[in-house]
């Protein structure tokens, strides 16, 4: 029988709710139950009547905004402000799912081109792939799940999601409100569980997809345990570099880098982490930034002044403030923040050039850390940009479409995004990551694509 464990506040440890722990056998019930639904290719839902849901779902989401604002500020740290804003982007993520059903669908095969295929045509349609496991993060906690679960039910994949233990309540909220839209049971499930249950999900033959948003070690791992033929989606960090070209326009583009940099105190995947500036305007550019990170409101996430909320867990302040201080050790100069407020709470930092070798400079810091880096020559700068082993959004500020456009080219990214910060996304967009940063697209209509499978259907006639 399951258990129950605590959710509780980044900020102050205050318990914000309780959700089931899943034993091993109701995780093998949860994946039977999937499966069995999947195989019952009668009581499929037809394609109106999961449109009928979706718009359900719409409707029901729409009338507690503000209720799932609050919720999913309080288990994720993230900043009331910004959580109604994801909310509404999750809400807007279902009608981007309706809206793909009405281009969802095949084309015609050319026929007749040769002997062999004379009196023929032939078409495809689309197919669900089958039973979806989604193990998602806890950054975004409703839009993630949204952007995970609805594509699932909208092309008719039954849907297990598992939730990071830190932040399941949003998750689980879209299954009970899919549920109150009138999806019926089996076709979406929320499960908490341990790694043994999240594996045993991952890599269980009867899993068609899996879509993982998490670390790139736990992805990784779980993409070489799938069984034959199961499609993965993995999305992992990156270590986002800009380029600020030296025409670039200082102040239009101060308030997007500090954005980019420290929205959701930088547990972002795409955070503005590296920041090369020409060294013409290095220092008028850290100082610029530095000045607006100092002004920023750091705080209880519920709070609506608050602009930087918490870190999701007290031992991810701790790893800021290490890296931090060996970054400084290593000769990184500390233009504002630098140390920690609170147990949960650490101030939005600026470093200027810290060393190649700094932690910092390596890996994702996934905290409020921003690295100025100064540099003469744009390919130099390119090529440091370039330097580490992910690759996902990169950007570049230039008033030269010379400048920009060789940067789209020649930076390591899945996306440059030019005169603006590179957390930048919309739902409608392809968006992952490329080497160690992942595999696979995301965005509703893309995701919807990626777990289905095409068939073809060949009609031989002799009046053809």
């Amino acid at each position: 029988m399951s258990s129950t464990i605590e959710v509780t506040s980044p900020y102050d440890d205050s318990v914000v709710g309780t959700v089931p722990f899943n034993t091993q056998e109701e995780v093998e019930a949860a994946l039977d139950l999937a499966h069995k639904t999947f195989l019952d290719r009668k009581n499929w839902i037809p394609r109106y009547k999961r449109v009928e849901i979706l718009e359900k779902l719409v409707e029901i989401m729409s009338s507690q905004v503000e209720d799932l604002t609050k919720l999913c500020a309080s288990e994720g740290g993230k900043p009331y402000i910004d959580s109604k804003v994801e909310v509404l982007r999750a809400i807007n993520s279902v009608k981007l799912a309706i809206e793909h059903l009405g281009v969802y669908e095949g084309k015609e095969i050319s026929m007749g081109q040769t002997p062999t295929s004379a009196n023929r045509i032939a078409y495809t349609f689309k197919e669900p792939i089958g039973v979806a496991v989604a193990i998602s993060a806890f950054n975004h906690p409703m839009n993630l799940a949204i952007g995970q679960v609805i594509p699932a039910i909208a092309v008719g994949c039954p849907v297990i999601i598992r939730p990071a233990t830190q932040t399941p309540m949003s998750a689980l909220k879209v299954v009970e409100m899919l549920k109150e839209a009138g999806l019926p049971e089996g076709w979406a499930q929320g499960i908490v569980c341990d790694r043994k249950g999240s594996e045993y999900l991952a890599t269980s033959p009867k899993t068609s997809f899996l879509t993982f948003i998490g670390s790139a070690q736990v992805g990784w791992y779980l993409s070489s345990k799938v069984a034959p033929g199961t499609r993965v989606a993995l999305e992992h960090g990156g270590v986002a570099p800009v380029i600020v070209a030296k025409d670039a326009d200082i102040d239009a583009m101060i308030p997007d880098l500090a954005k980019g940099g420290f929205y959701h105190a930088g547990q972002v995947c795409i955070s503005v982490q590296r920041v090369f500036v020409h060294e013409s305007i290095v220092d008028e550019v850290a100082t610029k930034l530095a000045a607006v990170a100092s002004k920023l409101v750091v705080g209880n996430q519920l709070d609506p002044k608050t602009e930087v909320g918490p870190l999701v867990n007290n031992g991810e302040v701790d790893r800021v403030e290490e890296w931090v201080n060996e970054a400084v050790e290593k000769g990184a100069k500390v233009l504002t923040g630098g140390k920690r407020i609170s147990k949960s709470c650490y101030e939005p930092t600026v470093l200027l050039n810290p060393s190649e070798d700094s932690i910092v400079s390596k890996k994702e810091v996934f905290g409020p850390v921003v690295c100025v880096y100064s540099y003469s020559d744009i390919d130099d700068a390119i090529a440091k940009a370039n330097s580490l082993n992910v690759s996902f959004q990169a950007a570049v500020f230039s008033k030269n479409i010379d400048t920009c456009l060789k940067c789209v080219k020649e930076l390591n990214g899945t996306a440059v995004i030019v005169n603006d910060h590179t957390a930048f996304r919309v739902d409608w967009m392809p968006f992952g990551g490329a080497k160690e940063s992942g595999i696979g697209v995301g965005g509703v209509p893309h995701v919807m694509e990626d777990m289905s499978n095409e068939k073809m259907m060949v009609i031989k006639s002799p009046v053809l």
